[in-house]
């Protein structure tokens, strides 16, 4: 691409991300749990100066009913910098927004309004399965070759895989293949992120869909059967290269969050729950000549608490999981934000030294048994707790919303999961505070529950860079 064809929101490097103009506008997927009313693409004024800062600005239905909306991504981003053969205007426009039920792909166009995206294509579910050989997408990247789709099932009317990654065309958005070439000993799947400038791809796991669509199986949990390994592979050639097992207690490794630095060679990847203890836990990859390595970091223990106030899961226990169900790094690779959806809480740590996470702040807002409310709402107590968390490109703002999957929002808050989002101010030095300004919550989002957010002209989470 020549500069005069580069989007302005293609950043050569994280400090130009950082120093970019701050994001005004924020995209939040919403869905209907009971399947009766649309799922949606909400838009949210983020920006401190305006009128309607806090607010819910924007809104676009998706066709049918029943997809829940979860993880979605650009057609294209800053790592488009390093993308060879891609003619014409390639630019962060399109919002790729499956549907983890449905296996349907909504494709949104930002422009001219960002405020009001139109559904410009539906990709199948059919073609999804016919295509790449996968359903139930999860997670997206915009990377090289073009936009790499991470699902948890293997063909159409295939609950227990292989998942695996599809890759997408940038520009066409048509289903182009499965991405692997050879996928070794990797079943599961959950996420996929890479070092661009090591050739090399993370994968993580979860579970297959018959596993976790309608809430934690005890006895597959127990069991130690649902995901526990890392994946390593060559990029270009879609290879597997090695795995590593964190060991059967270590239940569902979830989000990888590879250094935004193109040239290192670590990352943080979040494991939700252990069977021993019930703890959390982060760890860090990092490579060791030529073998990858994966270390615990991070240990979050589980709270204790009277089985009279724990759901029907929890109470032979009598102690609340911390459930680190997400992380963020921010793009300066400072600090790393851990979601504990189960207390509550919202951890931050400084990663300055990735090898030795310090604790540096903390923020509580839901949780399964403290129900700790808003400033702006003290009188409001709140169900579910800090969940989808995306950090500024500046990472002077973190935002986060409350609710995981539906069947598991039912199964840990029974008695209703509600729907908030909210907003911290960092401490340059360390340390969160809660913004009383910002709280969309309740009929503000319709009766739908509220996922994942995606920061307009990108965010700690959606890009990778190709230069320092």
């Amino acid at each position: 691409m020549t500069q005069s064809t580069v989007d302005p929101t293609f950043y050569r490097s994280p400090a130009e991300a950082a120093a970019a103009p701050p994001e005004e506008l924020a995209y939040v997927v919403a869905f209907d749990r009971a399947a009766q009313k649309h799922d949606a693409m909400t838009v949210v004024d983020v920006n401190p100066a305006s009128g309607s800062y806090g607010q819910v600005v924007g809104w676009t239905d998706v066709p049918g009913v029943g997809h829940e909306l979860h993880h979605f991504g650009w057609n294209a981003c800053s790592s488009a910098l390093r993308h060879e053969g891609h003619g014409g205007e390639l630019a962060r426009r399109y919002l790729l927004v499956p549907g983890l039920r449905s296996s349907d792909i909504h494709v949104l166009d930002t422009q001219p309004d960002p405020r009001s995206p139109r559904l410009v294509r539906t990709i199948s579910g059919k073609e999804l399965s016919d295509k790449a050989g996968y359903s139930r997408p999860h997670t997206m990247h915009c990377g090289p070759d073009g936009v790499f789709l991470t699902c948890i099932g293997g063909p159409e009317g295939n609950d227990d895989g292989p998942g695996g990654i599809a890759l997408l065309d940038h520009t066409t958005f048509d289903v182009l293949r499965a991405w692997e070439t050879d996928r070794g000993p990797q079943h599961f799947a959950y996420d996929a992120w890479w070092h661009l400038n090591q050739n090399t791809l993370i994968s993580s796991e979860w579970g297959s869909p018959s596993m976790i669509e309608d809430g934690v199986v005890p006895e597959l949990l127990l069991g130690g059967k649902y995901g526990h390994a890392l994946h390593f592979w060559d990029l270009a050639d879609g290879r597997h290269v090695q795995s590593v097992d964190l060991g059967a207690q270590h239940q569902m490794v979830l989000e990888v969050r590879p250094s935004h630095d193109p040239d290192a060679t670590w990352g943080f990847v979040g494991v939700v729950i252990s069977t021993e203890d019930l703890s959390g836990s982060i760890w860090r990859w990092f490579r060791d000549g030529d073998e990858w390595k994966v270390e615990k970091v991070i240990s979050v223990p589980a709270e204790p608490a009277d089985p009279d106030r724990l759901p029907p899961a929890l109470k032979p226990f009598g102690a609340v999981p911390p459930l680190i169900t997400d992380i963020d790094l921010s793009v300066d690779d400072r600090f790393l934000y851990v979601s504990c959806w189960g207390t509550g809480e919202m951890k931050q740590f400084d990663v300055t030294d990735p090898a030795h996470p310090r604790q540096t702040g903390s923020v509580r807002l839901g949780g399964i048994v403290d129900r700790a409310a808003h400033p702006a709402r003290p009188d409001l107590p709140l169900a579910g707790g800090p969940q989808m968390v995306e950090v500024s490109r500046d990472g002077s703002r973190v935002y986060f919303t409350n609710s995981l999957y539906g069947a598991w929002d039912d199964q840990f808050y029974p008695d209703g999961v509600g729907a908030w989002m909210a907003k911290l101010d960092v401490d340059p030095a360390g340390g969160l505070a809660v913004d009383e300004r910002f709280f969309p919550h309740g009929d503000d989002f319709r009766g739908l529950r509220p996922h994942q957010i995606r920061l307009q002209g990108g965010d700690a989470s959606s890009d990778s860079y190709c230069y320092r």
